[in-house]
């Protein structure tokens, strides 16, 4: 069989992943703190035949850490890693996110940039989906829900009245490693994230949330991309078999005497 042929598949193998993904990414949209996922290719080099041929990678997923866009709620209970304010404006460029908060998951310690919270009824803070909030030394963050409003500062210290109940934990995860998606907006590192102790560069900021940092034009664009390079390597696989169909009829003719 033809080289083409083979290479032709691969290639709609990953366009199909990669359509899949941009199809995930516009669902999500609206989903606080959702980051975006993105597909690495690598060409793989297969010298089984004489001569070299290129092949297309399924794939790799990996999840974008771009900073979404950062929206005044006005909610006490609502908190957005930022970077370094000046005036009026909040510059997230230098906690391109790198800087996570924490809860606590089923399994384990799950990083999120959903700074949307919760007070349950016996005080605990937890996320909107009822997960502990974690604090930098990894555990909840108790409140007294008859004592008023949350005050949360820059350095994630939570006060009520003059009172300080807890600090909001927020951690560094390594530039590096990988992220495994748990739900909408969390993700698990396969590398050991570290608590953020000076608050210069990045900390909260109060009644504010990050939107998904999903880019709609840039996903539409790559979505009719990737449709027509899928379209155009269809035409070239059934050009490919037309040729082959017709080398099969002509090779095997009968000869005539």
């Amino acid at each position: 069989m033809q080289s083409a042929l083979y290479v032709s598949l691969s290639a709609q193998v990953s366009l199909e992943k990669r359509l899949e993904t941009i199809a995930n990414n516009m669902a999500n949209m609206k989903t606080a703190a959702f980051r975006a996922d993105a597909v690495k290719f690598e060409t793989a080099l297969s010298r089984a035949a004489t001569q070299p041929v290129a092949f297309a990678s399924p794939g790799d997923n990996f999840i974008s850490r771009r900073p979404g866009g950062i929206t005044q709620t006005g909610n006490n209970l609502d908190v957005a890693v930022v970077g370094n304010t000046t005036g009026n404006t909040l510059d997230v460029a230098v906690a391109a996110g790198d800087t996570w908060m924490a809860f606590a998951g089923p399994a384990g310690t799950v990083y999120t940039r959903d700074g949307r919270m919760q007070i349950s009824n016996t005080g605990e803070l937890q996320t909107v989906n009822g997960y502990p909030v974690l604090d930098a030394g990894g555990g909840p963050i108790m409140v007294d829900p008859d004592a008023g409003p949350l005050t949360i500062g820059r350095n994630g210290t939570v006060s009520q009245g003059i009172n300080q109940v807890g600090v909001l934990g927020l951690f560094n995860i390594p530039a590096g490693a990988r992220l495994e998606r748990f739900g909408n907006s969390g993700v698990i590192p396969d590398h050991a994230a570290t608590a953020v102790i000076d608050f210069v560069y990045a900390g909260f900021q109060q009644g504010y949330v990050e939107g998904s940092n999903v880019d709609p034009l840039s996903e539409l664009t790559q979505m009719m991309n990737a449709t027509r390079a899928f379209q155009s390597v269809s035409s070239l696989i059934e050009g490919s078999e037309g040729t082959m169909q017709n080398a099969i009829r002509s090779l095997g003719e009968p000869s005539k005497a």
